[in-house]
């Protein structure tokens, strides 16, 4: 593999590097403080916050910009430290197992409406795929395609409306079915709720931004392998017309002196 080749295409790894420091590491931490090393609840979710708080206060101070995901995950800790203080009636307790979804979809909402949608950090690495190509066809699309902007937008808005829509199901099937029912029901929703996320936000969002993005990729590199097989050919046919021009001119000057 060339050098060339080797900086076109990016480990899997790295190009998911994001989401495993934005996402995974605190959901990691969150369980091995939790379950690996006997801590409360509310200390687990307390000290896992503290990557999210960590790379959101550095990306505002260093980066003068808002670190949409970290936030996000920042938020979802604060509102679990929050709902973990509530107790007593059951039916509240099956309620606040819906606020987590509820403050995500809100924040994603929030994020599509400040024109900078959550969830692209989430698509943007299944779709580039670490490729070098890709991702320039993925930054001139940001600036120039009003079309991938919209599809940008509409995977976020599916996917907040969709959190957002289970909490609603989630909260009123707590107060108004019996509690016996809602404890399975309630992960049924939830289900159901991803299912439904995973296919609309696919089919409005993912597959129409993948098939811009690998025509704009396709047609730069269309551009220049066809560049390059007109160049080849070109530079023998140059050479060669260059060569007979003066065998040609030099025809009747021959022949005058001859004369």
């Amino acid at each position: 593999m060339t050098t060339k080749t080797a900086a076109a295409r990016r480990s899997p790894l790295a190009n998911l590097k994001p989401l495993l420091i934005d996402v995974g590491l605190p959901i990691g931490s969150y369980y091995l403080l939790k379950d690996a090393l006997g801590l409360g609840t509310v200390a687990a979710l307390a000290w896992s916050s503290v990557g999210p708080a960590l790379r959101t206060g550095w990306s505002v101070v260093k980066k003068r910009e808002l670190n949409g995901l970290s936030s996000l995950i920042l938020l979802v800790n604060v509102a679990g430290v929050l709902l973990s203080f509530l107790t007593g009636d059951p039916r509240l307790m099956l309620a606040k197992d819906s606020g987590v979804s509820s403050v995500i979809g809100i924040g994603v909402l929030v994020s599509v409406a400040l024109g900078r949608p959550t969830m692209t950090s989430a698509v943007k690495p299944w779709l580039v795929k670490g490729d070098a190509g890709r991702e320039a066809a993925w930054e001139r699309l940001l600036g120039g395609s009003p079309e991938f902007r919209r599809a940008e937008r509409r995977f976020s808005l599916v996917w907040g409306a969709v959190l957002l829509g289970e909490c609603v199901v989630r909260v009123v099937g707590a107060y108004t079915v019996p509690v016996d029912t809602m404890v399975w029901l309630g992960s049924v929703i939830m289900v159901v709720s991803m299912v439904l996320g995973f296919l609309v936000s696919g089919a409005t969002g993912a597959v129409p931004m993948a098939h811009l993005l690998i025509a704009e990729a396709g047609g730069t590199e269309c551009a220049a392998e066809c560049a390059a097989e007109q160049d080849a050919p070109a530079a023998p046919a140059v050479l060669a017309t260059r060569a007979a021009v003066p065998a040609v001119s030099a025809g009747p000057v021959v022949a005058a002196v001859a004369r």
